[in-house]
């Protein structure tokens, strides 16, 4: 089976750590323990594997003993989520399943209201905070969105495909990245943060019991935070130049092994916000920080891997992608 190096910008890291740092405590030991060399957070280019970003969510929930990553004003004792996704069971359909929710998170916490939406034949799941005057960080609003909106994708079978995103906040220096996260439209701005899909959707049964909930739970973290990528052309270059790598094929030969002519390619891959030099870069960028954290793999051999000529030419590719030396990344996996 392909494994799909992922990597997450450090923007992220910052938000997550957010509310623990908001409340004076040292970050250090839950990034050392994840993998993580504290001098990334001051490259703003920096990246983290999927793997320590999924290890590095799990380290502040167990060792906070907060579902809430302290970002709320009453502690969501770690089990709270288990508890508020454990009230849809039973439910006839979505609809139903998304009130219970909705009421269940509400008795764990002060701070906000998940309040079910309707606008045409869109329905939605968004964001009332109680206190509007206290500004959020932009990473809670990511937080919830992601948690419910995966929640309800699973009740629902496990695709509840997305029509919007709207975020109550200004674009963020980081937007770039959001489509892996948020694969949808992209609003900023709004009066309310919210997802948006199918209001047909609403009466799709649940039909998740205990035995899957329990499967669910066991990796919640990485199922709820961890980007995925969908059926889209974009996933689908990245895959063959993923089994086609060391050799790298350029754009002709992606299109000739997609049938598709090269001038198709490349629209298709324009529709979809990026293209193909973007994408062969954002991929050896991932193997080469999935490889540098994981292995004591040589420099020039991983330069050969990727692509390079020698070694100072990944090295300076190195740098530009991410801000830093390949040294660091191999420091934070040490």
């Amino acid at each position: 089976m392909l494994h799909h190096p992922v990597t997450i910008p450090i923007a992220f890291v910052h938000g997550m750590l957010s509310g623990v740092m908001a409340r004076g405590q040292p970050c250090d030991a839950f990034l050392a323990d994840a993998g993580i060399a504290p001098e990334l957070l001051q490259q703003a280019g920096a990246r983290v594997t999927a793997d320590q970003y999924v290890a590095l969510f799990r380290l502040l929930i167990d060792r906070l003993d907060d579902d809430g990553l302290g970002f709320f004003s009453r502690t969501l004792k770690r089990g709270s989520f288990a508890l508020t996704s454990r009230s849809a069971l039973g439910a006839p359909n979505l609809e139903v399943a998304i009130r219970r929710v909705a009421r269940t998170f509400r008795l764990l916490q002060d701070d906000v209201v998940l309040e079910p939406v309707r606008e045409g034949a869109l329905a939605g799941l968004a964001l009332r905070f109680s206190d509007p005057s206290v500004v959020r960080p932009a990473f809670l609003h990511e937080l919830l969105l992601r948690v419910f909106w995966r929640l309800l994708a699973w009740l629902a079978g496990g695709r509840l495909p997305a029509a919007r995103f709207d975020f109550a906040f200004e674009t963020p220096l980081y937007a770039g990245s959001y489509g892996k996260v948020f694969p949808a439209s992209l609003h900023f701005e709004r009066p309310q943060s919210a997802f948006w899909f199918d209001a047909r959707r609403l009466q799709d049964p649940v039909r998740r019991d205990e035995a899957a909930l329990r499967t669910f739970l066991a990796d919640a973290q990485g199922n709820i935070i961890a980007p995925r990528r969908g059926d889209v052309v974009s996933a689908r270059v990245r895959n063959h130049l993923q089994r086609t790598q060391p050799a790298w094929p350029d754009l002709a030969a992606t299109a000739e092994a997609m049938h598709m002519a090269t001038s198709t390619l490349q629209r298709r891959l324009a529709s979809e916000g990026t293209a193909f030099q973007s994408l062969k870069d954002e991929l050896r960028r991932d193997i080469a920080i999935v490889r540098l954290n994981t292995s004591t793999v040589p420099l020039a051999t991983l330069a050969g891997e990727l692509g390079f000529a020698d070694s100072a030419a990944f090295q300076r590719a190195f740098k530009c992608w991410t801000g830093s030396a390949p040294g660091a990344y191999r420091r934070a996996g040490a």
